[in-house]
């Protein structure tokens, strides 16, 4: 019964396309047609007949475009558009492109679910043939078969939701072929589909967080690549919080960390899968559970390196051993070749120390990461706060236990000097610990006058300048 009703929407569907008298050009194409296996020529066994069809398609066509395709005259097409497309299905990629516009046409006449069905089926085959046919596109020379399953398989998502597995299928097919070069609509079904396979019991649950890592740095890739292209960055935009919002019922830490402990009890040595299950935990802020702290150590053991020793160091700094995260750090600088990264370790090294109150080794790390990068405010900032903590254990009387809050403000200015992201911070622990420097009295007392150069003694060793609280 469904071969019948097949056979009679092909019947009624015609496909509009706007020839000109030549259609696509390929220097190989009778070596395409071989290769198919088709017989007879681009224009099929009856060339005189395909290129007479393909003329009153095209006049008939001219007509439905000005009602924008919405008129009865579409009709008028069938005869020819069906001969081209069953008889010479080599003479134009149009027959494919316009016969979409034709299932849209008559799926929103449907008198019933059987003949919805049908014409689902037709827009299959239409897609089908066109991969089948037309695998390369005419003007890149690449392949597009990757681009033409992503979007069979998001108008069959769409209009069919019960064939969903199959429409998962296809776009699973599209994202492995075209992977970075993907269609956000592609990438958003993709995943639309992979939850409702797993709700559908069709799937385990596991392949909802691959996906999502999958196709969420796909659009973080394109993303980047779109900074300079306002419409299409605006376009990937949407996609990435479409697919955030569609994985959030997903995102908590407790349904993540079940399903990679799950997958990990199968393959506890699996070094990708231990990578991808750090990082995912990671991204998803479930540094605390045990699942990231088991999964980090096996990851070390297996596979040392610079990211997994931070990892390991960062996991430890949760658990508030610092001294543990410290020997991680200082492992992973040693393996850390990019200039930046070791900057940006240096400076966790001396935020660990000062939890360890190091204050020695706290600066020293502070000053190797403002060396690799002298607009690391942050960094200076640390060394002022090592200084005003330092203040009244670094002096005996009322002048030399507040001197220290000079050479605080003095780091705090040079944070605001080197990166104006940090000019808020400065100025609030500048304003905080101008008030903590020696009064007017206690300089005049002490033989001093503001303005003129001091030597801080203790273990900061620094010379600053004399200034009185305001």
């Amino acid at each position: 019964m469904k071969i019948k009703v097949l056979s009679i929407v092909l019947g009624l569907i015609i496909s509009a396309g706007v020839f000109g008298a030549s259609v696509e050009k390929n220097d190989n194409f009778q070596e395409n047609l071989n290769s198919l296996g088709y017989q007879g020529g681009k224009y099929g066994a009856d060339s005189v007949k395909c290129i007479t069809e393909l003329s009153l398609y095209q006049e008939a066509f001219k007509q439905w475009k000005i009602t924008n395709y919405k008129s009865a005259i579409v009709n008028d097409l069938m005869p020819h558009w069906r001969w081209v497309f069953l008889n010479c299905p080599l003479a134009s990629e149009n027959t494919y492109l316009n016969g979409l516009k034709i299932v849209d046409y008559y799926l929103a006449k449907a008198p019933n679910e059987q003949v919805k069905n049908a014409y689902i089926d037709t827009l299959e085959m239409i897609y089908e043939k066109r991969i089948q046919y037309f695998p390369i596109h005419n003007k890149t020379g690449k392949s597009q078969v990757g681009d033409l399953k992503g979007k069979m398989g998001v108008d069959l998502f769409t209009l069919a939701p019960e064939r969903c597995k199959k429409a998962y299928t296809i776009l699973k097919e599209s994202v492995d072929l075209e992977g970075n070069e993907s269609a956000s609509a592609t990438l958003v079904f993709f995943f639309r589909a992979t939850i409702k396979m797993v709700k559908a019991g069709n799937a385990d649950e596991t392949i909802i967080v691959d996906t999502y890592d999958l196709i969420s740095d796909i659009v973080d890739k394109n993303i980047e690549k779109s900074k300079a292209n306002a419409a299409e960055l605006a376009q990937w935009e949407n996609a990435k919080a479409n697919i955030d919002n569609t994985f959030e019922p997903f995102a908590n830490c407790e349904i993540l960390v079940d399903i990679y402990g799950k997958k990990l009890n199968t393959n506890p040595k699996d070094i990708e899968l231990l990578e991808k299950v750090t990082s995912s935990l990671k991204k998803k802020k479930c540094t605390k559970s045990e699942l990231f702290f088991s999964a980090s150590q096996a990851l070390y053991n297996a596979k040392p390196s610079a990211e997994s020793a931070l990892l390991m160091g960062k996991m430890n700094i949760e658990k508030e051993a610092y001294e543990v995260a410290a020997k991680y750090y200082l492992e992973a600088i040693d393996m850390i070749q990019d200039q930046m990264g070791k900057a940006e370790t240096y400076a966790d090294l001396g935020k660990i120390y000062y939890k360890l109150n190091d204050m020695n080794k706290a600066r020293l790390y502070a000053r190797k990461a403002i060396e690799l990068n002298p607009a690391d405010g942050m960094s200076y900032i640390l060394i002022g706060d090592l200084y005003a903590s330092s203040a009244s254990a670094c002096g005996d009387n009322d002048l030399t236990k507040r001197v220290a809050y000079w050479a605080a403000v003095d780091k705090y200015i040079q944070a605001r000097n080197a990166n104006a992201e940090f000019e808020e911070l400065a100025n609030k622990r500048i304003a905080t610990y101008s008030q903590h420097f020696p009064t007017t009295e206690i300089i005049f007392f002490h033989d001093l006058k503001e303005g003129t150069s001091y030597r801080i003694e203790c273990w900061i060793n620094e010379t600053t300048i004399v200034r009185a609280a305001k």
